[in-house]
């Protein structure tokens, strides 16, 4: 300050002038000191120590300069005042080393609140034993390893507008699962997306339609199926729901549902003898017992679903004829027609279920992949047999995963909504507006935590494990053969 100044001062002073303009660096001061207090008084606040130390390396010494000089406009930008070390690097390496040792002399006052800003309790990791890779959180850039068995409801849905990346994600599973372990993993694939990636890995596609040559008994059954009682009594619950698919709910009474159990028991009576091996009873042996009662309710039973097992469509009344013992399946079901697809969904699904239950004896894991599963709920029985195999299967040590674009017609279905908000494991990509709003309400997705799932391209969005709810990418090597046989984006085919 002058001495023309400290004298105006001093006549200001003298005068009892006390109005002079106080500088601006003492005013800011000020002003921060009394936030300071208030926080400390009225805000339950803490006053801590704190010493902030970044390291960060270069090649060269023009490439350090280079970065310091950028880091320090990083933080000017956010009201962040950076001191660089002089002579006291290795005081500041050995400083931010996890031994507990603080060789820089330096502190300054924070508050509690500001402090815990430092400190990245915030970053969700997902880190589980006997996992597999998902992609990398998008926040700290860690490895997401996760185990769905470690979940309580270890299913899972994958939600994604198209282009969102919703099947790669899926066949990255397949492929990490395939790699990690020895779990069975069975795919419905309604779109024939799978199936290059199916028999590359050594696995089996079974295309399913009625003029193919692949056919499964949908009265296939193992001694395992009745989960500890008896098998039959839950396969008679599969006919049933089968014969309302063909027949109508409405035409079948308690009349027609006795027959039905009466003759589903009498059919298996010899298989259950023989010790659940031999020759299989199909479609075509239930209704020749149809038509050996003596009620009329039965033979109207018998015509009612005689094309179904004398004619065109008969592919379910034959005995199974196709591979269902490879550790990778998957049912090409593109083929279906609207009169097949009903039943054949049911008896797929029904296929499945053996499968789990005879892998359950084994102490083996199942995993179920369903693409565009939304097909399944415009079905009635196939949505309600589905709702089922979803709540059995995890005490079969089995996984379900959804995968589905129309997230909005997803959740207009209650059976739908039930299995969404009930499976621990959801994979959410790029969403539609009104899905995000939706799905913001189901999950408790806060309006940061949209961000992740809005306007992002593929292969980023949010992923709930449990309780924690982690953004993520998953960045996958495009010049590989592996991707060229997962991707379906037009031009990379």
């Amino acid at each position: 300050m002058s001495i023309r100044k400290v004298h105006r001062f001093r006549r200001q002073n003298s005068n009892n002038n006390f109005s002079a303009v106080v500088p601006y660096d003492m005013e800011l001061q000020r002003k921060e000191s009394k936030e300071f207090l208030d926080d400390l008084t009225t805000r339950d606040q803490r006053m801590m120590f704190a010493t902030i130390t970044m390291v960060h390396m270069a090649d060269t010494k023009e490439q350090l300069d280079n970065d310091t000089e950028e880091l320090q406009s990083i933080a000017r930008k956010h009201l962040c005042q950076l001191a660089v070390l002089k002579f006291q690097q290795t005081d500041g390496l050995n400083t931010v080393l996890p031994i507990g040792a603080r060789k820089i002399d330096a502190l300054r006052t924070l508050t509690t609140e500001s402090l815990a800003v430092f400190i990245p309790f915030k970053v969700q990791e997902i880190l589980h034993d006997g996992g597999i890779y998902y992609g990398q959180n998008s926040i700290s850039n860690n490895m997401i390893v996760a185990n769905r068995s470690f979940l309580l409801n270890g299913n899972s849905f994958i939600l994604g507008v198209p282009g969102s990346g919703k099947s790669f994600t899926g066949k990255n599973e397949i492929v990490n699962l395939m790699l990690a372990g020895d779990a069975d993993i069975i795919v419905i694939d309604p779109e024939r997306e799978y199936s290059r990636l199916v028999e590359a890995m050594g696995g089996a596609t079974i295309k399913i339609s009625a003029t193919s040559n692949n056919h499964i008994n949908a009265m296939d059954m193992n001694s395992e199926y009745g989960d500890g009682a008896n098998p039959v009594t839950l396969k008679s619950e599969f006919i049933l729901s089968l014969c309302e698919q063909l027949i109508g709910a409405n035409n079948l009474g308690p009349m027609q549902k006795s027959i039905i159990d009466r003759c589903t028991a009498t059919v298996y009576r010899d298989y259950q003898q023989r010790g659940y091996t031999g020759k299989v009873p199909t479609l075509k042996d239930f209704r020749a017992e149809l038509l050996k009662q003596s009620e009329p309710e039965a033979k109207e039973i018998a015509l009612a679903i005689e094309l179904f097992t004398d004619g065109s469509l008969n592919t379910f009344a034959k005995e199974t004829n196709v591979d269902v013992d490879n550790r990778l399946i998957c049912y090409d079901i593109l083929d279906l027609g609207k009169q097949l697809l009903p039943i054949g969904m049911l008896v797929v699904l029904d296929n499945i279920l053996n499968r789990i239950t005879a892998n359950r004896a084994k102490g083996k894991h199942t995993f179920i992949f369903i693409d565009e599963i939304y097909l399944l709920f415009q079905h009635e029985y196939s949505a309600n047999f589905l709702f089922t195999l979803w709540k059995r299967v995890r005490k079969y040590g089995a996984y379900c995963t959804g995968i589905t674009q129309n997230v909005d017609d997803l959740l207009q279905s209650h059976t739908a909504r039930t299995m969404l908000a009930n499976s621990e494991f959801l994979i959410m990509l790029n969403q539609a507006s009104t899905d995000r709003l939706r799905l913001a309400e189901l999950v408790n997705i806060s309006d940061m935590q949209m961000s992740y799932i809005t306007n992002v391209e593929a292969g980023r969005g949010l992923m709930k494990v449990g309780s924690a709810l982690v953004p993520f990418f998953n960045k996958f090597p495009k010049h590989t053969k592996l991707y060229k046989l997962m991707t379906t984006k037009p031009g990379e085919v």
